[in-house]
């Protein structure tokens, strides 16, 4: 049984944002000094990303694990979800807080369904893998997948890939050549 009241229940959750938040910073900030550039919850865009990287044509998302649940898993009938290591589902008032996770969940899936039908790509970074034990290795990860992406979109493509090229190199001999004569 929860003892707090409606009104310290409020006050808590009213003072959870879903803008600069702390694991969007970091992944902000290491993005900044690698020199990748974005643009912050681009507005044209379904579900409004965290990070817009138009150049690498990359939404990026950083959802906290409790709100986007992180690796738990569910029962589509009963509504039952199990909790994980980093996700785990209050007590009380369960029934409302699975509701609202796996609405979650699906929303998050038709906005990437969406992004990827306009040839966006998506990358989610989990808030629990930003702890400072793995926090380097996923922020190199990251970079490296926005090279890759980079490296895929503006590839040259090999000659036999290439649309044939109808270069002369020299004009073709014609009636008004005087070099017979």
């Amino acid at each position: 049984m929860d003892r707090r009241t409606p009104e310290q229940i409020h006050l808590n959750m009213s003072a959870i944002h879903s803008k600069d938040t702390k694991p969007e910073m970091v992944v902000r900030k290491y993005l900044w000094r690698c020199g990748f550039r974005y643009r912050l919850s681009h507005k044209r865009l379904p579900g409004r990303p965290d990070l817009v990287l138009t150049k690498y044509r990359t939404c990026i998302f950083v959802n906290g694990c409790f709100w986007h649940g992180h690796n738990i898993s569910f029962d589509h009938k009963s509504l039952d979800i199990e909790n994980s290591a980093c996700c785990k589902i209050p007590k009380t008032n369960r029934e409302f807080w699975v509701k609202k996770i796996t609405r979650n969940q699906e929303r998050d899936l038709e906005v990437k369904q969406k992004l990827n039908a306009m040839g966006w790509n998506c990358i989610t970074i989990w808030e629990c893998e930003l702890k400072p034990t793995k926090r380097e290795a996923t922020l190199q990860s990251l970079a490296f997948t926005l090279n890759e992406i980079f490296l895929q979109n503006y590839r040259v493509k090999p000659f036999d890939e290439q649309e044939p090229l109808h270069l002369v190199a020299a004009e073709p001999k014609s009636d008004y050549d005087d070099s017979s004569q």
